[in-house]
């Protein structure tokens, strides 16, 4: 049996000294540096201030939201739109039968115009919602409000081994200071406010609720349709209230239970402010739970009536998730190091733990840029799913990486349906998706086919953590039917004997599927999901599939020319191997080595030369951030730890990491969680190691005595 206990080959770490080293500090107002507090299933965003006092100045940064995993909402389709007009019959030259695909028709005039509508329809709803902007409102001594240069002498930190958030400043020359938290077991906001500013009522506290924009990238909040939702007070007390929130058929609730001298007044239609009274010391204390009203396929509305936590016993119970967290998970010690990145890529790994935690270990896949703000409409990408959780697995909490395979069960009838629509057998995931598992249409995401595979690599994680007949059971009907529709999907090519990858999205998305073929990452995913799903039968028992036997000995081989592999072959003869797409968007070749155990087809010499030649012509500026720790996890299987080290500090935009931990793409997508799973990722490969790796001390680093990592509690990859 394969021993994956996370040997450490260190003493004692002082694991506080090294979670807090890196607590996140802001001293002056700067968009992309504000910070969040969550626990996987709600994160808030906020401001200077320490709540959401300013939407307006950090709305192009990273925003001020509330997010949920449950949160959800879509426009009335009152125009009758239906799935099937966004279907297209394609035939994509895989020698299978044409069959329909959720296409995106794009053609605003003629018989397509009603098609695109559809098409627009579907892409934005379901979209998630922002549930509401919780901030401070600051007066002078005339009543006149003040904005946000008003605020001097800010410091604003995250305590990281604690989930809180301090932030101290001074309005009108006095102080003001704020705590911000997020229950770990309910969906309640904490903060409490401390200023004079107070007892003189020259602050309250305002809550805000926007319409849902449904854009494409955006913090969810349009303001300027209050006719089209209803904010209602349906219960409320002294020190209480309960908000109703209806926006169209999607209802949810805010319990906000408060302490300190204050009433709850009426400031408009979606407007509440939480006004001090004469008798407030100074102090304000306060509880904002989020509550489900509208069920969605794996969370049932709450119980209204159930008070909130208190503040202290509320915060106390943050601080202790957080430093179980903490403790319990894995840890990696840079301390010892001498190289001057060391610092860095310490930093980068404990905020990366922490943003993965409160935005990713949700009850579905997450979206690209977590609980945080929404971009492609706050839903989710399964083909992002490995990034956002294999390193749930490698730095021990596989408890995360359980809740979102949870979903794949409600999302399996979909599945199978989209296979048989198309004429194959088994299940054929999704690409983009909501939480009742409906396929967005795309004329690019509905043939990607890399997500396929990613059930079975997670499923066997899973089992390395837990190697029992229990998780067998539990998983192994998806694993099976994900390799059905595989061993269904491959082109027979009688002239060669091989097997064929056509007709599909590569992970490398600039490559049309209409002109290339048999991408090197994805010939080498199928060959591992079929061979795992064989150790799966296996494992119960059961006889090898001599299909699944026969394909997996006879796949294509790795394109190539002149000894360096290609990003696929062209359809058309006269067309280039390395032609400008072979050098753009992801360095996919190298994800056939990097991210999977070397099971066949590849030739190290040949893949060593095509690393050299992806680092002398690529386009950088083309790449995205998880494509850095891919290229690293294949430099260390490579044996090239420095190349690894250099790969995961390569100075180049989409590799910045924001004061904040987060991974900046660029003006639009200004946080990007897969750049952060994949550093995760890759450092826990590189520590801990891989299958059949060198029996060293942290393997994917160098050994030239600059780079004593010490760790615990990571587990070797795959």
């Amino acid at each position: 049996m394969l021993a994956i206990t996370g040997i450490s080959y260190a003493q004692q770490i002082d694991r506080k000294a090294v979670v807090t080293r890196h607590n996140p500090l802001v001293t002056a107002v700067d968009s992309l540096s504000s910070l969040s507090v969550g626990n996987g299933h709600l994160a808030v965003t906020v401001d200077i201030t320490g709540l959401q006092s300013f939407p307006s100045s950090y709305r192009n940064g990273v925003p001020l939201c509330a997010m949920s995993d449950w949160g959800w909402h879509s426009f009335p389709n009152k125009n009758g739109y239906k799935k099937e007009e966004t279907y297209k019959m394609l035939d994509t030259g895989n020698g299978h039968a044409a069959g329909l695909y959720a296409v995106e028709f794009k053609n605003k005039d003629g018989k397509e115009a009603r098609k695109k509508e559809a098409t627009e329809y579907y892409r934005t709803n379901p979209h998630r919602l922002n549930l509401g902007e919780t901030g401070l409102e600051f007066y002078n001594a005339k009543g006149q409000r003040l904005g946000i240069s008003n605020i001097s002498h800010p410091t604003q930190s995250l305590n990281l081994w604690n989930g809180r958030i301090y932030s101290l400043y001074n309005v009108s020359g006095e102080g003001v200071a704020v705590q911000t938290a997020v229950h770990p077991a309910t969906d309640c906001e904490i903060f409490k406010v401390e200023s004079n500013l107070l007892k003189k009522g020259m602050i309250d506290v305002a809550f805000r609720f926007p319409y849902p924009s449904g854009n494409h990238s955006d913090d969810g909040a349009e303001w300027t349709k209050a006719a089209l939702h209803k904010t209602d007070i349906i219960e409320s007390g002294a020190d209480y209230a309960v908000v109703r929130r209806t926006i169209d058929s999607t209802v949810y609730y805010i319990r906000l239970e408060w302490k300190g001298g204050a009433l709850l007044k009426c400031g408009g239609q979606h407007l509440f402010r939480l006004v001090p009274t004469a008798d407030n010391e100074g102090k304000l204390e306060v509880t904002e739970r989020y509550i489900c009203g509208t069920p969605n396929p794996y969370h049932q509305p709450s119980d209204l009536t159930s008070e909130n936590v208190k503040y202290e016993k509320g915060m106390n119970e943050v601080a202790e998730y957080w430093e179980k967290f903490w403790k319990e998970g894995g840890i990696a010690d840079f301390s010892g190091c001498t190289d001057a990145r060391a610092k860095e890529l310490e930093r980068r790994v404990v905020l990366s733990q922490y943003l993965t935690a409160i935005n990713c270990a949700n009850r579905m896949p997450p979206q690209e840029s977590g609980l945080t703000y929404n971009t492609w409409f706050g839903r989710p990408h399964l083909e992002m799913t490995w990034w956002h959780t294999v390193d749930f697995s490698l730095w021990n909490h596989p408890e995360y990486l359980e809740n979102i395979l949870a979903w794949y069960d409600n999302a399996f009838g979909d599945a199978k349906e989209i296979a048989e629509r198309q004429g194959y057998k088994g299940v054929r995931w999704m690409k983009m998706t909501d939480p009742w598992a409906g396929e967005s249409p795309s004329g690019v995401g509905s043939l990607l086919i890399w997500q396929q595979p990613h059930y079975i690599y997670l499923a066997e994680e899973i089992y390395r953590h837990k190697p029992a007949k229990d998780i067998l059971n539990r998983y192994a009907d998806k694993v099976f039917a994900t390799a059905e529709f595989m061993a269904d999907y491959v082109t027979y090519n009688p002239s060669t004997n091989r097997y064929e990858l056509r007709g599909c999205t590569a992970m490398q998305e600039c490559k049309d599927w209409k002109t290339t073929y048999n991408e090197p990452f994805e010939l080498q995913y199928w060959c591992y999901g079929l061979l795992t799903a064989q150790k799966w039968r296996e494992r119960l028992g059961m006889p090898r599939n001599a299909e699944w036997d026969r394909i997996i000995n006879n796949m294509s081989p790795l394109p190539e020319q002149d000894g360096i592999y290609t990003a696929g072959l062209p359809v058309r003869q006269s067309d280039s191997l390395f032609i400008d797409s072979n050098h753009r968007d992801h360095p996919a070749v190298l994800g056939a080595y990097g991210l999977l155990p070397d099971h066949c087809h590849i030739d190290k010499e040949k893949m060593a030369k095509t690393y050299d030649w992806v680092q002398n012509n690529w386009t950088w500026l083309t790449t995205w951030g998880w494509d850095y720790g891919m290229i690293a996890m294949t430099a260390a299987r490579l044996g090239e730890p420095d190349k690894a080290v250099d790969a995961l500090m390569l100075d180049t935009q989409k590799n910045t990491y924001l004061v904040n931990g987060h991974n900046y793409q660029d003006n639009r997508l200004r946080i990007y969680l897969p750049g952060n799973g994949a550093l995760l990722t890759a450092v826990g490969m590189m520590l801990a190691g891989w299958d059949g790796c060198p029996d060293i001390k942290n393997p994917g680093f160098p050994q030239n005595g600059k780079w004593m990592v010490r760790w615990e509690g990571i587990h070797k990859m795959q």
